[in-house]
């Protein structure tokens, strides 16, 4: 949720910055907005309502020059998307502008107060009343940038990510972190400075990084290193990080959305995820997290899983996976609820979190109070160096590369995929499960990448199916087993960027309730391939054929039987019941995907929806 994009150095600022925002689009936002200074002092801001693109119009025939600059992209918390709220925000002196992400809880308080000053606002947001105070204290108590900053940081409650810079003062800029990403890049000889809310819209000018850490706030000042301390003024000791990203993986490679590049990414995601890790050949599989944590991990009475979203359906196919080989009980919290519940939590826990940005705020705010209260906390998380994976005990990275799109889709069966290795090599290392079944997992964990690909052969079939789903107003999912938590996903994506209401149920569960809805307007999407429930899922799509409902149906390659009552079938290879998420849920993104597509939406920035949540 919104981005934030900034650089100092020799170059001219603005490209750097509008390609940057380009580059957050996937984050999610209304309005967006650029900050530019020169070295003889002037500030130009710029910000218009809508995309990057409205604000590269407005800013045409405009004077863009300049060495230092900020950027942002909004998602509304206070005030409406307007050209008024957007960022940056500057000080009624019109010296210092700002650009934040995140939420000052007490920002009405803080108003007052400066209104009591004689301070005036001209947006509805928070920010600006945070880019008031830092001149208030400036101004009041003859502070520095740097020194002004963190004695405003002081008073404010919330979450935060801030860039600040002073007309008067061309050669610096501050930034800031709490509970809100921010990441800064290094260029050769300190002669230069980028930073952002990711390492995607920087990467490509350096991979140096260093990774802000709550209550940190950074000076970058031209020549020299950057200077970190916390808000008790206490310096902080840099860590940088050299960051590797395939800045192929940032363009559309010929695919017409980002969405479905990354679709058809991943078989080669799935693949690297299981590289080094899956050893087919040696019969075994091979995790550091296991091997470094063993015997934590072997003594572990109870799993919880806390994840958002998608990542949440992730968690039900882990809790089956942990269940079933491990013998070990598992809970799947939303960490948005786990965090208030005053939730029970016993030092032999372990507390895996999952989060493809690994910076989701709910999530990241369960797994500390996890860790607080004594518990090992395990990261699934697919970017290097994110809150998440920094907090964690120990954990997996998916490597499954940046993902663009908002709708998430290979994240998703990155985090099968992890959970699948992980699961498998507890119980082996416990005993739980035989020989004979865990190779046989193993070997056909190695069969997936090729099996995907021959699902997405199906591609044209299945779009010729989406285009009757584009009518629909509403839409049920079906499964059991394995499958429920893919019903689930498939009903999240289609509402997620064709806004069809649709729901995801365990089939047996529709006598309960759904099938009230079913009639021949009610299309009823099964995902039915061959497991111990098969016969069962048979019988609940008869029942919905006794009502006229329309049926779609994902099954096992030569299902007759479904063929025979569905409207139609989606065909995937034969599988294990446990890998068969992995393949079962590639046709419902590609039903998803095409469907947004024949409605002419925008698949890979749905509205009202940011690719990280990093505020509550």
């Amino acid at each position: 949720m919104c981005g934030i994009v900034g650089y100092i150095g020799y170059r001219e600022a603005y490209p750097i910055l509008v390609k940057g925002l380009h580059r957050l689009e996937y984050r999610g936002y209304d309005s967006a907005g650029v900050a530019l200074l020169k070295k003889d002092g002037e500030l130009n801001v710029y910000k218009e309502k809508g995309k990057v693109s409205n604000l590269e119009q407005l800013v045409e025939l405009k004077d863009t020059s300049g060495e230092v600059g900020i950027a942002h992209t909004r998602w509304a918390t206070h005030g409406e998307p307007s050209r008024l709220n957007a960022h940056p925000h500057v000080s009624q002196n019109g010296k210092l502008a700002l650009v934040h992400n995140g939420i000052i809880e007490n920002y009405a308080s803080l108003k007052t107060f400066l209104e009591s000053k004689g301070f005036t606002f001209k947006s509805s947001t928070d920010t600006e009343v945070l880019v008031q105070l830092i001149q208030f204290i400036k101004d009041e108590y003859n502070k520095d940038l740097e020194g002004a900053v963190v004695s405003a940081l002081r008073r404010v409650t919330g979450a935060y990510a801030i860039a600040v810079i002073d007309k008067d003062f061309p050669d610096k800029i501050v930034v800031a972190r709490n509970s809100s990403p921010l990441v800064i890049g290094i260029g050769e000889d300190y002669k230069e400075f980028f930073f952002a809310s990711d390492a995607l819209p920087i990467v490509e000018y350096t991979n140096q990084m260093i990774y802000l850490n709550d209550g940190e706030v950074a000076l970058l000042k031209l020549g020299q290193k950057v200077e970190i301390h916390n808000l008790d003024n206490e310096d902080i000791d840099p860590k940088i990080k050299e960051v590797d990203i395939n800045l192929d993986s940032l363009e559309k490679g010929g695919y017409e959305h980002f969405m479905l590049k990354e679709i058809y990414d991943q078989p080669r995601c799935i693949a690297d995820c299981m590289r080094g890790r899956l050893l087919p050949n040696e019969k075994r599989i091979v995790l550091s997290a296991i091997n470094q944590h063993r015997e934590k991990l072997l003594r572990a009475k109870r799993f919880i899983i806390v994840a958002c979203g998608t990542s949440w359906h992730a968690g039900l196919i882990g809790k089956q996976f942990i269940e079933q080989w491990c013998q070990i009980p598992v809970e799947v919290e939303y960490a948005s609820e786990f965090r208030y519940r005053k939730p029970v939590i016993m030092s032999g826990d372990v507390v895996i979190a999952i989060s493809q940005s690994g910076e989701t705020a709910d999530t990241l705010a369960a797994f500390e109070l996890a860790k607080h209260k004594g518990a090992l906390c395990f990261g699934i998380v697919n970017v290097v160096g994110s809150s998440i994976a920094r907090a964690s005990d120990t954990g997996i990275y998916t490597h499954v590369g940046p993902e663009i799109g908002v709708a998430s889709t290979k994240a998703f069966t990155g985090q099968v995929t992890v959970l699948t290795l992980f699961a498998l090599a507890l119980a082996h290392e416990l005993g739980c499960i035989s020989q004979v079944e865990y190779e046989k997992y193993i070997l056909e964990m190695a069969r997936i990448p090729e099996k995907m690909k021959e699902v997405l052969k199906a591609d044209s079939v299945i779009k010729d199916i989406s285009r009757t789903l584009t009518y629909a107003r509403n839409a049920l999912y079906m499964g059991r087993g394995f499958n429920y938590p893919v019903a689930l996903e498939g009903a999240l994506k289609l509402k997620e960027i064709s806004y069809i209401h649709a729901e995801g149920y365990p089939a047996a569960e529709m006598k309960h309730g759904p099938i009230a809805l079913v009639d021949e307007n009610m299309p009823v999407i099964f995902v039915a391939t061959h497991h111990q429930l098969y016969k069962k899922i048979l019988s609940n799509i008869e029942e919905v054929k006794a009502r006229n409902g329309r049926i779609i149906a994902v099954v096992t390659k030569g299902d007759e039987a479904v063929k025979k009552i569905a409207e139609a079938t989606i065909e995937v290879p034969a599988t294990l019941p446990a890998t068969a998420p992995l393949l079962s849920v590639v046709p419902l993104q590609l039903m998803a995907y095409h469907v947004a597509v024949f409605k002419g939406l925008n698949v890979d920035q749905p509205r009202n929806l940011a690719k990280s949540v990093t505020v509550e």
